[in-house]
């Protein structure tokens, strides 16, 4: 089995976009320290896990779907991605509780719990979006946690709104999509972009929220535009683009919600991800 399956398996490029969690929400409320890149460590895990989990949970589907995956192709073997799901779990929990104690372990263990009932159970039902949309809901608050958490309440549930619209979308990356939804998903995202695009009352204004603004109409812009392609031509091809560019442009959006905070090197830090992951998807899908 080569690292390259491995990496397949876990979606390992996607992860670029979790640490953009950790940081908004730490940001958030005010916690943005050393602590905060351990913290992103174990979401990275935590990540992985849930990856390494959905691909073991659809192998059958796949080897009808998609049978170029780790698993149907025989690349990574059905149990080595169970073992690799549970052990990054672990980790994940391990690293979360050494870095932010008890406090930090509150939000992980419902984190790591609200992914595995994703990928074993809600994410063929009608439940499937808004589970997946908790996952990052939570992941945000997981940086926030050694700090006042309900500050960063706000930047959550952004960041889940958006993990809605990706998830309704990725339904119809087999099958094809209905335009209304991808009509619905991108009037959501205009509305994200606008909300972030605002100054926020409880920051320095000047450079912190025009930093914020160019990130938001960035986002809009890179996920919007995959969007409008859905619209006219409701594809899987076009559905999977949309998606990944959903994944891709995340970054920009957790780097809007960092800056607007008054936290401009890590807003742009963590909106620095956003090219790399588009670079990288062109080796190993996101979605």
């Amino acid at each position: 089995m080569r690292p390259g399956a491995l990496a397949d398996l876990v979606r390992a490029p996607a992860a670029l976009s979790v640490p953009g969690d950790v940081v908004a929400g730490a940001a958030a409320t005010g916690v943005l320290d050393r602590r905060t890149g351990g913290l992103a460590s174990a979401s990275v895990c935590l990540y992985w896990a849930g990856m390494a989990a959905n691909d073991w949970a659809d192998r059958a589907l796949d080897a009808v779907e998609r049978p170029e995956r780790p698993i149907p192709s025989g690349r990574v073997p059905a149990p080595v991605a169970l073992g690799v799901a549970a052990g990054l779990t672990a980790v994940g929990l391990a690293i979360s509780g050494a870095v932010g104690g008890r406090r930090a372990l509150a939000v992980a263990g419902p984190l790591a719990a609200a992914v595995w009932a994703y990928d074993l159970w809600a994410k063929n039902t009608v439940a499937g979006p808004l589970a997946m949309a908790a996952c990052r809901t939570l992941d945000v608050l997981h940086g926030a946690s050694t700090g006042r958490i309900v500050r960063a309440i706000p930047a959550a549930l952004t960041v889940g709104v958006h993990t809605y619209t990706v998830t309704a979308l990725s339904r119809g990356e087999v099958g094809g999509t209905r335009p209304g939804v991808a009509a619905a998903t991108l009037a959501t995202t205009a509305a994200v972009a606008a909300t972030v695009a605002r100054p926020n009352a409880a920051a320095p204004a000047g450079a912190a929220a025009s930093v914020a603004r160019l990130l938001a109409v960035d986002y809009a812009r890179r996920y919007g535009r995959a969007q409008a392609g859905v619209l006219g031509d409701p594809a899987p091809p076009r559905v999977r683009a949309a998606v990944g560019a959903g994944i891709t442009a995340l970054p920009a959006l957790q780097g809007a919600l960092t800056a607007r905070t008054g936290a401009i090197r890590a807003g742009l830090a963590v909106a620095a991800a956003a090219p790399l992951g588009r670079a990288l998807a062109r080796w190993i899908s996101p979605t």
